[in-house]
């Protein structure tokens, strides 16, 4: 099993059951988990159906969201965004304007920049994503579409058909690169401006 703290700092702190999940089947179950988050926020947020907003976020002008959303406290959402839940965002967390997040998990002070899009996904935390690139979730190209994962010297079927990336923290992605589904990336990675990521051929 991939142990994501060794990705992502103090990742199990809060919810005990990420410790039993793969990345990819945390990003499968994330409705589930976020239903029993909810349960637990302060009264700090505000609650509509769905989603929760920390009374300290912002959500600019435009933004759609679908789905289950757990917004934390001083996030800002860029104007006509589109999350497509379930999505849990840290604090301090920077969505640019038109990107759009899907399924994912985005921790804190991570900056995703305009036109953006992240899949499926667990991003760590002080990540910095420049404008346009692409976290992918699903092999269109391919007949078998079920995604392996490649962890040191290791292929690992997620049995899945989406997932995108786990990025650790601190890591740096620029703009118009494309991480391909299945991406793991170690703490402090660089990815280079119009790079393609394909780990596993």
């Amino acid at each position: 099993m991939i142990q994501i703290e060794n990705f992502i700092e103090n990742f199990y702190e809060n919810n005990s059951i990420f410790n039993e999940l793969n990345p990819w089947e945390i990003t499968n179950q994330l409705e589930k988990i976020l239903v029993d988050t909810m349960k637990n926020l302060s009264e700090d947020f505000i609650v509509n159906g769905n989603i929760a907003i920390h009374k300290n976020a912002e959500i600019e002008n435009g933004v759609i969201l679908k789905g289950r959303i757990i917004i934390n406290e001083n996030s800002r959402i860029g104007a006509y965004a589109y999350l497509r839940g379930p999505i849990l965002i840290g604090k301090s967390v920077n969505i640019g304007p038109s990107s759009e997040i899907k399924q994912s998990i985005i921790l804190n002070n991570t900056a995703i920049a305009h036109f953006n899009y992240i899949g499926n996904s667990i991003i760590g935390n002080n990540v910095n994503f420049e404008a346009g690139s692409i976290c992918t979730n699903h092999y269109n190209e391919r007949d078998d579409k079920n995604i392996f994962v490649k962890f040191g010297e290791k292929i690992i079927s997620t049995n899945s058909n989406k997932f995108g990336s786990l990025i650790g923290d601190y890591s740096r992605i620029g703009a118009n690169a494309v991480l391909s589904p299945g991406t793991i990336l170690e703490k402090k990675s660089v990815v280079k401006r119009l790079e393609l990521v394909e780990q596993i051929k």
